[in-house]
């Protein structure tokens, strides 16, 4: 669960010399198995679950966040802005030279994965702004695959990969506590087969964001 994830990552002892100077600005951490990759100082860096001093994986200029990691624990998936808008990257989790995986030129956020090693993603590329959609990119063949759900923001795949639980609608701008209004996320239930999805959160008036699985139950 990102409750755990997160508290995690207060736990670090150290993110490398540069950051041996003063306290660092942890965030974004992705977890499999005894390893975490998160972001600090706009880089991508990994350690393992019991802390310690984290290795430095990118040294880009721009920024590296939105770190997830593959099913197989082998591959990180992440957003840079390496030529222009935000687009899907990936390397080895060891670390390595990135490679690209959408040329879509309106903003590509990475959510995730599938079960079967696709690349779970929003972006506004296919659809009217400024709706988003979820989309898949094949990391071998970088062939993708827009998933038929309107304004959906975020998503998590039970792992049979039959049923997505989604946000729907796009962050709103504002950072305000209890947000009722208008364009107030809600989680949504969408199965392969089926043909609509249903909402599983409308009758709270608040926001419900960032779907997680966990354990046999979907979380926000």
């Amino acid at each position: 669960m990102k409750i755990i994830v997160h508290w995690l990552c207060a736990c670090f002892v150290a993110v490398g010399t540069a950051a041996a100077a003063g306290p660092g600005y942890f965030r974004g951490p992705a977890i499999h198995g005894d390893t975490i990759v998160f972001t600090a100082e706009s880089d991508l860096w990994r350690v393992g679950i019991e802390g310690g001093l984290a290795q430095r994986l990118t040294t880009h200029a721009n920024d590296e966040y939105g770190a997830a990691i593959s099913p197989d624990g082998a591959t990180i998936a992440f957003t840079a802005s390496y030529e222009g808008p935000a687009e899907v990257y990936t390397m080895p989790v060891d670390g390595g030279a990135p490679g690209r995986m959408t040329h879509l030129g309106q903003g590509a956020f990475v959510r995730g994965w599938t079960p079967s090693g696709q690349i779970l993603f929003t972006t506004s590329a296919f659809s009217s702004l400024p709706n988003g959609q979820l989309a898949t990119v094949d990391p071998a063949s970088a062939a993708i695959d827009v998933l038929p759900l309107h304004q959906a923001a975020n998503g998590v795949f039970d792992p049979s990969g039959a049923t997505l639980f989604f946000e729907r609608l796009s962050f709103q701008g504002s950072p305000a506590k209890r947000y009722k209004g208008g364009t107030a996320q809600n989680l949504w239930r969408f199965t392969a087969g089926t043909d609509e999805a249903e909402p599983l959160t409308s009758d709270y008036a608040g926001t419900s964001k960032d779907p997680m699985w966990w354990d046999g139950r979907a979380y926000s």
